[in-house]
């Protein structure tokens, strides 16, 4: 959540599913330690972004009046006003789970759209990522300080800040228009239906809304991810789905797990099958996530394409050469595509980019139910609830709900309950990103618009333009800003009538 990734993005994230022989598999972004060498990458080439920080003083709890809720802690938030004059709008990016200063290095189309707007641009972290920490060093403790981490607080955030930098700014009639992806695009959805008053429409890229309850068949998310593969070469789906048996079987063996260390090229011999697994994994789904037309380093620097690329390599191999070998090297492009890495870390390496916090929400509010299907490249696995509500127990002490997301923001029937109240939301998907399959793919009414791609992948929308952008790409921004603008025009336009 836009995506890996947006979704981030993403997509797979925290105990979602399970495989026969492996760790439960998790939902947005996988485990914290298959981060190892994002943090190479972030230590030698953090981006450069053309924002000012500022720290706003936010309410700890925006939905209780004890003393303790009045506690104050300071929430990051970027802005650039280069562009800007009072009373011109303000464009506004709903954080996801991480640093706020990622997602803006990663989200150029705000900056390419402002100057045409004269637009302010604002990103706001989201509370308990980056560093917009409540309780400092304390605040992943325990369920009594993660208990303030959740999406209603988080968008009460946002209303408060916006609210409060109208008002510093002398600049109340400006119009808001708030941008997100992947989660980012949740919390954009749902801000706008649950503040209206402040923000005039939304743009949700690569948003899974629908992927709560049963809503979404459960194996959608790892189903898309194999049709992308099988798309860029049957044989090598083949090979991908063939692998984990051998993997295994050769894992079982006397000294297996020193051969594999061997051949995945580990800084240290592994202890588990489930490293293994866990790494090559996450590979093929963010590459499925982050399958752009053009080279990105969203998740990793990869090249144009990156799942054709991975399948090439697969498919380039002699015949009888090992799928272990073969699915080796394709995960090799994703971890290794800048040719830095001398060996591979599979365990315990570092949250890069201070995404912890999301196991937590993936065990209380964010439940969503995965599968894996006979039709799946990945081991079939099935989903138990009690299962998970366990793990979870275990982890943080706190039992999910996994029936209060559509309970607080809906999802049933979204086509008729949204087409009686809700307005100016842009739901984009590209069908390459796994996450589409919980998005809204059709559009609702004439200012709920569904803008789908056949190519796109995870918000692949919002990275910035580039001279090699294919025509498809192009004319999904061209839409998105007119409907966009159509927007700010009919706000100003409704402004000076009433002003009369």
């Amino acid at each position: 959540m836009a995506p890996i990734a947006s979704l981030w993005l993403l997509l797979i994230f925290l105990l979602l599913g399970s495989t026969p022989n492996a760790k439960p598999i998790s939902t947005f972004f996988p485990r914290a330690e298959n981060y190892q060498s994002l943090t190479k990458l972030s230590r030698i080439s953090k981006p450069k972004i053309p924002f000012k920080a500022h720290y706003f003083p936010q309410v700890l709890d925006h939905f209780t009046f004890q003393p303790k809720s009045y506690k104050i802690f300071y929430q990051k938030y970027l802005m650039n006003s280069q562009y800007w004059h009072r009373e011109a709008p303000i464009f506004v990016y709903t954080g996801n789970e991480g640093d706020i200063d990622w997602f803006a290095a990663n989200t150029g189309f705000l900056l390419d759209i402002a100057p045409k707007f004269r637009a302010l641009l604002v990103f706001i972290e989201h509370r308990f990522y980056g560093e917009s920490m409540p309780f400092g060093k304390e605040s992943y403790k325990s369920a009594e300080t993660l208990g303030y981490l959740n999406s209603q607080q988080a968008l009460a955030d946002f209303a408060v800040l916006i609210r409060s930098l109208k008002q510093n700014l002398s600049s109340e009639a400006s119009p808001v228009v708030v941008f997100g992806g992947s989660y980012g695009g949740m919390l954009a959805t749902w801000f706008r239906l649950k503040y209206p008053h402040i923000a005039i429409g939304a743009l949700a890229s690569s948003a899974p809304i629908l992927q709560f309850d049963d809503i979404t068949p459960w194996s959608s998310f790892y189903d898309a991810v194999s049709q992308d593969f099988k798309e860029a070469s049957l044989n090598c789906y083949q090979v991908i789905k063939e692998s984990w048996a051998e993997v295994e079987a050769l894992s079982s063996q006397n000294k297996g797990l020193i051969e594999l260390s061997r051949t995945f090229r580990t800084c240290k011999n592994i202890h588990s099958l489930d490293s293994v697994w866990d790494w090559l994994w996450s590979a093929f789904v963010y590459t499925a996530m982050v399958n752009y037309p053009t080279e990105a380093n969203f998740m990793m620097p990869l090249p144009a394409y990156p799942v054709k690329e991975m399948c090439k390599i697969i498919d380039g191999f002699p015949r009888g050469a090992s799928k272990i070998s073969r699915v080796f090297a394709a995960a090799s492009l994703y971890y290794n595509y800048s040719q830095g890495e001398k060996c591979f870390q599979l365990e315990n390496g570092p949250d890069a980019h201070g995404l912890h916090g999301w196991n937590w929400q993936a065990c209380t509010e964010m439940v969503m139910p995965m599968t894996c299907s006979n039709d799946s490249m990945f081991p079939p696995s099935g989903y138990d609830f009690k299962e998970f509500s366990e793990d979870c127990k275990n982890k943080f002490g706190v039992l999910p709900r996994p029936h209060w997301i559509t309970t607080e923001f809906g999802g049933k029937r979204m086509e008729q309950v949204l087409k009686r109240f809700g307005s100016n939301i842009i739901f984009s998907n590209g069908m390459q990103d796994p996450w589409s399959r919980g998005g809204v793919l059709k559009n609702i009414s004439s200012s709920i618009i569904a803008l789908v791609t056949e190519k796109g992948a995870h918000h692949v929308d919002f990275r910035s333009a580039t001279k090699d952008d294919p025509d498809w790409l192009k004319e999904m921004r061209k839409q998105e800003m007119e409907i966009i603008r159509n927007w700010i025009n009919e706000y100003y336009a409704d402004l000076k009538t009433n002003d009369r």
